[in-house]
């Protein structure tokens, strides 16, 4: 299989380099700046006592050609437009293209651009980060990459792209409806962000604060409430793993949107929340404290443009 693998960061780098690996013939399209550390380093993956050094196929927007069996697209929500015309030439009548971002806005502007028969819906967990030379660091052996048809349908292409996955040591669940389960992932990140945004701790400090535990259960209950609305309520399981998360003692757990916020960098608010909000609002759905997480993070969306 043919595969495509858009950004080579902490998720994207991981899972394409667990195809390539495992002997998939993988192309990573990067940035002129990302090809040439990677050229000089190579793409290294540390962690849990492993180490991985790699010296993958590497392409940029201007030298790509297709199409790919597989595209998997792992960018940040900021760089979506212009990855979906980088990738335009490596999209053929045959192509799928497997988004792995968080939320549902980018699954609406993928279909418009190349059609729904060709996007899948996916839902990543993986617990990885970038360190200071580029290198992707495991920080836990989670490689979950759950994905299907936007109609739950069971496709051959599908079955094939799963064993791929399976192959290399992925966990690729095809669940029957992926769309609920995008929507339960996205109640997940956006109570995880808003808690430790809002409080700028981590879930340990803001639990362990006076009148700290009774934030995560509250702000759970309203993006839960968005989900229920929209037809996709979030099973009892799902959110006490939640809670499992987001309201612990002595936690030192915070979401990546949490340090591009503590780091002075731009977030994905209206991607996971101005979306998540503008829908609760056309559903009726009060959400007074992701409306607030929501302003919260708009505000340093502002200082960010006023002081580029």
């Amino acid at each position: 299989m043919k595969i495509l693998v858009v950004g080579a960061g902490a998720t994207g780098g991981y899972f394409g380099a667990l195809l390539a690996r495992a002997g998939q013939d993988v192309t990573f399209l990067v940035r002129p700046a990302r090809a040439a550390a990677i050229r000089a380093r190579g793409l290294r993956i540390a962690g849990r006592g492993e180490q991985w050094l790699l010296t993958p196929d590497l392409v940029t927007a201007d030298e790509l050609t297709g199409p790919y069996d597989l595209v998997l697209l792992s960018v940040k929500s900021t760089g979506l437009d212009r990855a979906i015309e980088d990738i335009a030439p490596a999209v053929g009548p045959d192509t799928a293209v497997l988004p792995l971002l968080n939320g549902l806005a980018h699954i609406d502007a993928l279909n418009a651009r190349f059609g729904e028969k060709a996007v899948l819906g996916g839902v990543a967990k993986v617990v990885t980060t970038l360190d200071g030379n580029g290198d992707i660091q495991r920080l836990a052996p989670l490689a979950h990459l759950a994905f299907g048809e936007q109609d739950g349908a069971v496709s051959p292409r599908v079955e094939r792209i799963r064993a791929v996955l399976d192959g290399a040591g992925i966990d690729a669940p095809v669940p029957d409806r992926i769309i609920t389960a995008m929507w339960h992932k996205w109640v997940f990140i956006t109570t995880f962000g808003a808690v430790t945004s809002l409080m700028r701790g981590t879930v340990g400090e803001v639990y362990d604060a006076p009148g700290g535990p009774s934030l995560a259960p509250a702000v759970l209950d309203e993006a839960a409430a968005i989900a229920a609305a929209a037809g996709h309520p979030v099973p009892e399981s799902e959110r006490a793993a939640t809670l499992a998360v987001v309201s612990v003692s002595g936690s030192p757990m915070v979401p990546s949107l949490y340090r591009d916020l503590a780091g002075g960098r731009p977030t994905e608010v209206e991607h996971l929340f101005g979306d998540l909000t503008d829908r609760a609002r056309a559903l009726g759905v009060a959400t007074p404290l992701l409306d607030l997480a929501t302003l919260h993070l708009r505000v340093h969306e502002r200082r960010i443009a006023a002081g580029s």
